[in-house]
């Protein structure tokens, strides 16, 4: 979602803060800005893009060697450069809003109470310029500033209820940038200069600036000076730097370059084949310690547990759904898939022998981590998370881990985080299988082998591309689409749903084939088009069955069949085949037509493919 990026230096930072301000914009904004200190507070924002603040920033020579820069996606307040991040505060007073600011910020977050602080704040004479909540962490530091912004940060954080990152600094202390976590990453970068230092809420802000890393925890604060920085922790307790450690970290630049390709979705599409391949590398075995974590050990914790209950959002959602059925037809072991932000709202019953997997493609989701910390406080500390990104709250989070390799995902629809999430969880169906007695050598041979044919099979799937194509012309001038599947596969449609209704607008939704006569038939029209995924599979001649019940109502079916199904295309019947059948890993090679379906019907409509409206790419407040 938001973006943060802020520095202290002794050179104009305006360059570095625009630039990291760029390569966040895959996470989705409708507003952004920047705040310098210039003699005072100065700064631009705007609700176009990036390019037009840089623009807007050029014109008028905007520049400062201590600033904070920030995207907006909006929550409290509409888009409006009113409400545009930097804010700054304004002292209490009738003529409040002509005098110039000494408190810049920028957040990211939720603050739960700022209807009961503003309130305060107004009745002490702070007048508000925007609608947002950010404003009121503005005007709180400023009426607690008396020469020390460290001090009257820390004191304004024990009044905030709710999530947050904030970037803050003060005229008065004009190199000098103070940042806070609880609820939102943020993290620290080491200049090599030695003099120059950052604040960010992803490394990838940063690259090409350091690679020197210090992630702040839960609770974190942290003061940067030139040549120098201080952490305190939660308890407000002094740390030097060496007890919060300094990390390594190559976010590579070049991730966010488009290639030979239209837009990131569609690159990221066809980045499926290396990203299985690097996600599987190196695995020639079946084994529990291939989820170990820093301090923990899997094949203990397999043994100690009778049950997986699965916690996600949105496309980790149904990566997790379809790992249900394998868990518990592999490894015969009980699953339950949550929506990671209702679990923690209603009661449920704990059982300290589950295993809690988490999915997320950034690690950094809030609702599934308030959902992992809801289990633990609840009695279940056999954690594992799949995650795409190592040094995230997640995986720190977690006491086991398996870490996909997609690389960056810039696209908001995600396409190659869902497929190596599947083959991590297929991964760990095997591993707990082989825990439990279940998984013979002749079955861990067969599936090594299915897994490493994987890349070669989606590279033939991804020459389908010409046949999604055709059908997509059909599809941009809909406005509705049903999507059937079966087993496995059901999940399978719910993800093609979502990725069509994302980036098309197009209103979808997914069913499992057999649920047709118990209502959904009823929107059944020439109008209605009907996407099936009929892999020939034991279900195979119960989805037949279905689809004739959508050729009788006037449905025109689309299906996605496997070479052998006999299925043939005819009126009002489209038929592509798929390369070959592929058991129990079918999900993963028969989710990549949806993908490309949605990606070219949203390219025919006109649509911003890579930033849907609405959306945001790293949903990082509840």
């Amino acid at each position: 979602m938001c973006g943060i990026v802020g520095a202290v230096s002794t050179h104009n930072i305006v360059p570095v803060l625009v630039q990291g301000l760029s390569r966040l914009e895959y996470r989705g904004y409708d507003s952004c800005g920047v705040a310098v200190y210039a003699n005072g507070l100065q700064r631009a924002r705007s609700t176009a893009r990036v390019a037009e603040l840089m623009d807007q920033i050029s014109t008028t020579h905007l520049s400062g060697s201590t600033g904070i820069a920030h995207t907006r996606w909006a929550t409290h307040g509409a888009p409006a450069v009113h409400n545009a991040h930097p804010h700054f505060s304004h002292g209490p007073g009738a003529d409040a809003e002509k005098r110039p600011g000494r408190i810049a910020l920028v957040h990211n977050g939720i603050i739960e109470n700022h209807d009961e602080l503003r309130a305060t704040l107004q009745a002490r004479g702070y007048v508000f310029q925007s609608q947002t909540d950010t404003e009121v962490i503005c005007h709180l530091i400023d009426s607690l500033y008396d020469g020390d912004l460290f001090e009257a940060v820390k004191a304004a954080l024990g009044s905030l209820r709710g999530a947050y990152a904030i970037a803050v600094f003060c005229k008065d202390e004009p190199h000098r940038l103070v940042g806070a976590r609880a609820g939102s990453p943020l993290i620290l970068g080491v200049g090599s200069d030695g003099q120059s230092h950052y604040l960010a809420s992803d490394a990838m802000a940063l690259a090409g600036v350091t690679d020197q890393i210090v992630y702040l925890e839960e609770g974190d604060l942290a003061d940067i000076q030139l040549g120098k920085y201080w952490l305190a922790d939660k308890a407000f307790k002094s740390l030097t730097p060496a007890q919060r450690p300094v990390k390594t970290v190559h976010a590579h630049s070049g991730a966010a370059e488009l290639g030979p390709y239209r837009h990131y979705m569609q690159k990221e599409i066809f980045e499926q084949p290396r990203a299985i391949a690097d996600t599987l590398e190196g695995i020639t075995h079946i084994s529990p310690e291939l989820f170990d974590g820093a301090n923990a050990s899997a094949a203990r914790a397999f043994k100690n547990i009778d049950s997986v209950l699965i916690l996600a959002c949105g496309t980790s959602y149904y990566s997790g759904c379809t790992a249900k059925y394998w868990l518990e037809s592999i490894a015969k072991i009980p699953t339950q898939v949550e929506v990671a932000s209702e679990y923690r709202y209603r009661d449920s019953v704990p059982n300290p022998r589950t295993l809690v997997v988490t999915i997320s493609q950034s690690g950094e989701t809030a609702d599934t981590l308030a959902a992992l910390r809801h289990a633990q406080s609840l009695g279940m500390p056999q954690t594992l998370t799949i995650c795409n990104v190592a040094t995230s709250a997640m995986v720190r989070e977690c006491a086991l881990t398996y870490v996909t390799r997609a690389g960056v995902e810039i696209g908001v629809a995600s396409t190659k985080a869902f497929t190596t999430q599947l083959a991590g969880l297929f991964l760990l169906t095997l591993a707990l299988a082989q825990s439990r007695g279940l998984l013979s050598d002749a079955d861990e041979a067969r599936h090594i082998k299915a897994m490493r044919h994987l890349p070669a099979a989606l590279q033939a799937v991804l020459a389908l591309e010409p046949q999604l194509i055709a059908w997509s012309h059909d599809f941009a001038a809909k406005e509705n689409a049903l999507f059937l599947g079966r087993g496995l596969h059901y999940p399978v449609a719910m993800e093609g749903a979502l990725k069509l209704k994302e980036i098309s607008y197009i209103h979808a939704e997914a069913y499992p084939a057999g649920e047709l006569k118990h209502g959904p038939l009823a929107l059944v029209t020439s109008a209605m088009p009907v996407v099936t995924v009929a892999p020939n599979d034991a279900l195979l001649e119960k989805l037949k069955s279905n689809m004739h019940e959508v050729r009788a109502r006037g449905g025109v079916l689309y299906v996605l069949a496997d070479a052998d199904s006999h299925i043939t295309s005819g009126d009002g019947l489209h038929v592509i085949r798929m390369p070959e059948h592929y058991g129990e890993l079918s999900p993963l090679l028969h989710v990549v037509p949806l993908q490309l379906l949605a990606y070219h019907t949203a390219c025919a409509r006109g649509t911003d493919v890579d930033k849907p409206r609405n959306l945001a790419k790293s949903v990082t407040v509840e």
